[in-house]
């Protein structure tokens, strides 16, 4: 049976010891054969769906003498969720992930990863420039669909009627019978696939597509489940019209995922709509991880021949997987309706940030949506921090000869547009001499969205740089950090957001210094209160050194956009980058 209970310690541990234990079987079966001397133990971590039918195929070539130049060959293949290798990765390289957060202490870095998507080395290989893995090729497929009960399905015309995108989109953003969710797409690949692909069509409709995107986006939200089995568990269990009624109504889930749970025999089945253009297949692709000892590798590369082999097709279909070419094999259950070949191809990187086609994907537009889902769902309480000195009135070239303030203006707007009624948000200025002795100026303290969405893009349309203004940063720091830790609540993520172009502090008055600052941060900091402190900086000058090690102290980070006229995507990602230290 598969498992894919994450965190679900005792089970897992169970479960890895098993595994363990097998690898150390197909080890020493292998010494056994002539021919070969020695042993190469590959550890192959894999989802916990194709786990099975990759240490099927792994064991039959162990038992008919596998070898790597004359070397024997054990295999040891443990079920690890993608998400707990992603953080293995990430951790080594010094890097976050947006939604992955840490490593949980019983994942390890495996000599061969094979996720679900390789959407995962996508993401890993865009933030960590030393993550390089080999070979990425491949071996099964499961497409990305939309799934719903079938009483559900049918009374929007399925089987017989075509859905479109744009019905689904209709129901989702204007319709009330609708129940939908999503597996948080920031640690699932099919919640991510189907965000991306209801953003890019919603993206379709001109005007309407910035409104359309957020709708989306917080109807998705309503319905978000952060494990896939808590997801599952809110279709309908029952016949009963009211019971189907107030249960989830549709999802994107893998195509795997249906099958599996239709084998179950539930007593309302799930349709599997597949919606043209389809959205981006689970292609589980098989990545000899970097640093892999030579021998290991050669071991790697005789696996991965196994595993691309006819006979793996038939291993698959037992698994309610496709081959990689989106076929199926022998003893796969198909949903109704299901086309053979289906799905996309393999991922690949695309560096077009505009385009949608099948199995490419840019890691811009892929980081701009997580942050902008993370933006919309992750509650918080948060204090903007906007630099009005005199330098901010400065052109930028490459957005029109916008200003910088203009521009800084126009990603606030932007970001408070997406923030839910769920947010606090407070809004404050700062530069030099604003008045009683101070550098900085509160317009909007901070308050909920639901009541003070109006006062704070009123005060954000009037801000104006301050002619010969300086940039007094570490009093404002040290003021905001004050004001956010004297009013913090648990349940939130409470944060700081500065916006400046300043290259550090520059407060002609004096001021208290960046030694100072650290030295009072870490006198008032409270653990179980925690501050996070997030810098944008603007512009190619500024100076991130000191701001670092500022923020090492409160947490959080310094996110410098080179280019102002990037701002917009700069923020977002410095939103969704915020640990989640909500209590």
């Amino acid at each position: 049976m598969r498992m894919k209970l994450r965190g679900a310690g005792v089970i897992a541990a169970a479960m890895a010891l098993v595994l363990v234990s097998v690898g150390v079987y197909f080890g020493y079966r292998q010494v056994s054969q002539p021919g070969c001397s020695g042993e190469a133990k590959l550890n192959v971590a894999a989802a916990s769906e194709i786990a099975p039918a990759i240490e099927k195929a792994a064991k039959a070539w162990v038992d008919g003498g596998a070898q790597a130049d004359g070397v024997c060959v054990a295999v040891n293949v443990i079920q690890q969720e993608p998400v707990d290798v992603a953080a293995v990765v990430a951790g080594k390289h010094g890097v976050s992930l947006a939604g992955v957060g840490l490593a949980n202490g019983t994942a390890t870095m495996p000599d061969v990863w094979v996720p679900d998507s390789s959407t995962w080395l996508l993401r890993l290989t865009s933030a960590a420039q030393g993550f390089s893995p080999t070979n990425g090729q491949s071996i099964a497929r499961s497409p990305v669909v939309v799934a719903m009960p079938e009483p559900v399905a049918q009374q929007i015309g399925w089987p017989q009627k075509k859905i479109s995108w744009l019905d689904l989109l209709g129901q989702l953003t204007t319709g009330t019978t609708i129940k939908p969710g999503i597996v948080e797409p920031t640690r699932d690949a099919a919640g991510l696939s189907g965000l991306l692909a209801l953003g890019a069509q919603a993206g379709t409709l001109g005007a309407q597509a910035p409104s359309a995107q957020t709708a989306v986006l917080r109807a998705l939200a309503s319905g978000k489940s952060a494990l896939r089995e808590d997801l599952l568990a809110k279709f309908p269990r029952s016949t009963d019209p009211a019971s189907i009624a107030q249960a989830l109504s549709v999802a994107p889930l893998s195509e795997e995922d249906v099958v599996q749970y239709n084998s179950a025999k539930p007593p309302i089945p799930l349709a599997a709509l597949y919606l043209e253009p389809a959205p981006t297949s689970l292609d589980y692709p098989y990545a000899v991880m970097p640093g892999t000892d030579p021998m290991k590798a050669k071991a790697a590369e005789g696996l991965f021949r196994v595993l691309t082999a006819k006979d793996f097709k038939n291993d698959l279909g037992a698994q309610h997987l496709r081959a990689a070419d989106g076929t199926w094999g022998d003893g796969f259950e198909a949903p109704a309706g299901a086309p053979s070949p289906a799905g996309t191809p393999q991922v690949t990187k695309s560096g077009d940030s505009g385009g949608s086609a099948a199995g490419s994907a840019d890691p811009a537009v892929v980081d701009r949506t997580l942050a902008t889902w993370t933006a919309v769902t992750l509650p918080a309480r948060m204090l903007a921090v906007i630099d009005i000195s005199g330098t901010m009135g400065g052109k930028v070239p490459s957005a029109g000869n916008a200003t910088r303030m203009q521009l800084t203006q126009q990603a606030a707007t932007r970001g408070l547009g997406l923030f839910s009624d769920d947010w606090a948000v407070g809004l404050w200025v700062f530069s030099t001499n604003l008045g009683g002795g101070k550098d900085y100026k509160e317009l909007v303290p901070i308050q909920p969205v639901s009541s003070g969405r109006s006062a704070l893009l009123g005060k954000l349309a009037t801000i104006q740089p301050k002619k010969g203004g300086d940039t007094g940063l570490y009093d404002t720091i040290l003021a905001a950090y004050k004001n956010v830790q004297k009013g913090w609540q648990s349940g939130r993520v409470n944060s700081i957001v500065m916006l400046t172009d300043g290259i550090g502090n520059d407060d002609p008055d004096g001021g208290i210094s960046q030694a100072g600052l650290i030295k009072e941060l870490n006198s008032i900091k409270d653990k179980s209160k925690p501050v996070q402190l997030i810098i944008i900086g603007l512009g190619d000058e500024v100076n991130r050194g000191p701001l670092d090690q500022i923020t090492k102290v409160t947490g959080g980070g310094v996110f410098v956009a080179e280019d102002p006229a990037k701002i917009g995507d700069i923020f977002l990602q410095a939103i969704s980058r915020r640990p989640n230290t909500a209590n």
